[in-house]
């Protein structure tokens, strides 16, 4: 099983870079021969804003924009996901709701997990995160990381982890490889699941 951490934050000078840092540090811990985990960097793929006429869920993977059939490739490939998310105004960041709305069969029936920043930890963002994916049928996992960007970071930027955020990723990253593999045994059952992935 292959696991996607994407970094949603497009910002300059963001955090999302370290708090990915940080993920992908911990889920070193959970890799094993059946699983692995890949960093997945919105930024690096410019996804345009969402103007085709054309629904995502109709297109069949073929998407007008290669920078958006490269953004669905990346998706593709994983099983599962953490999300590394900040908040915004009380709310999930535009540009990375965009990229999510921009590719469709890509995320079907798929696992979820979160790992949010902001003032009040970014659980706002994971509430709407949550509404979100539940359209594509994705199975977002209970257990999730929050950090606030008053106390959880050290002066150079980086992620100040503590016994606590570090048993809460544990959790939330043993959470979310379970389900996956439950989810990843059903799919290899019957081929034809979620858009025929």
């Amino acid at each position: 099983m292959k696991l996607g951490i994407i970094i949603g934050s497009i910002r300059d000078g963001r955090k999302g870079e370290a708090v990915g840092r940080w993920v992908e540090a911990g889920t070193r811990r959970h890799t094993t021969d059946d699983v692995e985990f890949e960093m997945i960097d919105l930024r690096g793929f410019d996804v345009p804003l969402l103007t085709s006429g054309t629904h995502p869920m109709a297109a069949d993977r073929r998407y007008e924009s290669e920078a958006v059939r490269a953004w669905g490739r990346a998706v593709d490939a994983c099983d599962g996901f953490v999300f590394v998310t900040p908040e915004y105004n009380h709310g999930l960041p535009g540009g990375f709701k965009n990229a999510v709305d921009s590719i469709g069969p890509e995320w079907m029936g798929k696992t979820v997990a979160f790992v949010s920043y902001g003032s009040a930890g970014g659980v706002r963002a994971v509430e709407q995160w949550r509404q979100s994916v539940a359209n594509f049928r994705m199975v977002d996992v209970r257990a999730q990381v929050t950090l606030s960007i008053f106390t959880d970071f050290a002066d150079d930027g980086e992620v100040a982890s503590d016994d606590r955020l570090e048993g809460d990723l544990d959790a939330t990253v043993d959470e979310l490889v379970s389900m996956t593999a439950v989810l990843h045994a059903g799919r290899e059952a019957d081929p034809d699941a979620d858009g025929g992935r």
